[in-house]
């Protein structure tokens, strides 16, 4: 079992090989300039790897894109394999990365509520105070209470 900082050294090193080699070494068309490697994790055991990516471009590209990764394997393996000098080569799992979608998500959701704050502003514009601007007693007014008796 390796120690965690030796893991995220290789998951480091394996994210940096993987970017230039699609960047560089892989002739794919599929590949080409829309992938973009986000992360990379390594197991415990430095067995496995999980490297996630992001593809610019509609569903059509992102298929293509996890086709030509999924074909480009083992030509990234063996330059990871070459750049790490470790024991045992870690096997490569591409997985798109749904940070995209999840910030597309939360941007919607911020657009929402400011709509709904602009309307709630819109609505209070006119209002006025149901009783008095400062309902709290101040110690003046309670003499002014029992003066009035």
């Amino acid at each position: 079992m390796a120690d965690n900082a030796r893991a995220k050294r290789l998951a480091d090193l394996i994210r940096e090989v993987v970017a230039k080699k699609l960047q560089r070494g892989i002739k794919d068309p599929r590949l080409g300039t829309h992938v973009t490697i986000t992360d990379t994790r390594v197991t415990g055991d430095l067995r496995e790897a999980t490297v996630f990516y992001t593809v610019y471009g509609d569903d059509e590209e992102r298929a293509a894109a996890a086709a030509g990764l999924e074909s480009a394997k083992g030509v990234l393996r063996s330059a990871v394999g070459a750049a790490a000098g470790v024991k045992f080569t870690p096997t490569l799992t591409f997985v798109a990365d749904a940070l995209p979608d999840t910030a597309k998500t939360i941007e919607d959701l911020l657009d929402k509520a400011r709509a709904s704050d602009a309307k709630v502003r819109e609505v209070s514009a006119g209002a006025a105070f149901a009783g008095e601007a400062d309902p709290y007693k101040k110690p003046g007014d309670e003499d002014e209470d029992d003066a009035a008796e």
